[in-house]
């Protein structure tokens, strides 16, 4: 038999990674995979969502700045999404690659730069993106804030050599965290219909789709606009799934379908 201690990792990158496997499933794990990359990638910012016919955010955290990560994809949903071509690429890759990609604001289009990027104080994002089953693109994201320097080389380079373990290491905390009142990234669109249905058989399929965009975070312009409806029609379809379910507000729709 043979025995000896383990020889701490050398490599920063390496380091960065063991730490943040202890964080998995923890409600820290936002915040610490912002603080952990810090030095190998210094953003102020980062999200993780999916884009598609199903959009959905799944996590987000700020560091040294107003957390306002969900204020940020409301107002990516409310149509810059649509001009985004950012990610075309990842939906084209074979066997579902990853892909990284990096955009400056001055690169994004003009309704996406500036609702997104100078209404929220962003200057630059570097991303990994992987198509799903579905079609829909998987985007881990890490925003430069505009008191920040730009990313430097070394930073993209470390990006890029880190994007494949975050991606398993999302994924991972994804599986295992619990949804809470505040976000629903672990109860895919597929699952909230089918809860809505459950729920409440008389919902209609309009109402169980402008309930499903409202669990996801978007506001109700940004619901319009994704199904192609007018506001009022929108307001409408919300308030009759509402007076069905017998609440009156948003958090209630989330604490009735994440019990159901």
């Amino acid at each position: 038999m043979r025995s000896w201690q383990a020889a701490p990792a050398s490599d920063r990158r390496t380091q960065v990674l063991t730490e943040l496997i202890g964080h998995i499933g923890s409600p820290r794990f936002g915040p610490a995979v912002l603080d952990g990359l810090q030095e190998l990638v210094p953003a102020a910012s980062w999200s993780v969502y999916r884009l598609g016919a199903q959009p959905a955010l799944f996590l987000s955290a700020a560091r040294g700045v107003p957390d306002t990560t969900r204020d940020c994809w409301r107002a990516y949903l409310s149509g810059p999404h649509r001009g985004d071509r950012s990610f075309v690429q990842a939906s084209d890759a074979v066997d579902h690659a990853p892909l990284l990609c990096h955009l400056t604001a001055d690169e994004a289009p003009e309704e996406h730069r500036t609702k997104v990027y100078e209404a929220h104080g962003m200057a630059e994002r570097v991303s990994v993106a992987q198509t799903q089953e579905d079609g829909g693109v998987f985007a881990i994201n890490f925003y430069r804030h505009g008191h920040q320097r730009a990313f430097s080389d070394a930073a993209l380079d470390s990006f890029g050599a880190l994007a494949p373990a975050l991606l398993a290491l999302v994924r991972k905390h994804m599986a295992l965290a619990r949804p809470d009142g505040s976000a629903v990234a672990e109860v895919c669109a597929p699952d909230m219909d089918a809860r809505l249905r459950n729920l409440c058989p008389a919902l209609t399929e309009r109402e169980r789709a402008v309930c499903v965009r409202l669990l996801r975070g978007m506001t109700q312009d940004g619901i319009a606009s994704d199904l192609g409806l007018a506001l009022p029609t929108v307001k409408t379809y919300r308030n009759r799934a509402f007076a069905r379910l017998g609440i009156h507000f948003r958090n209630e729709l989330f604490a009735r379908v994440l019990s159901a």
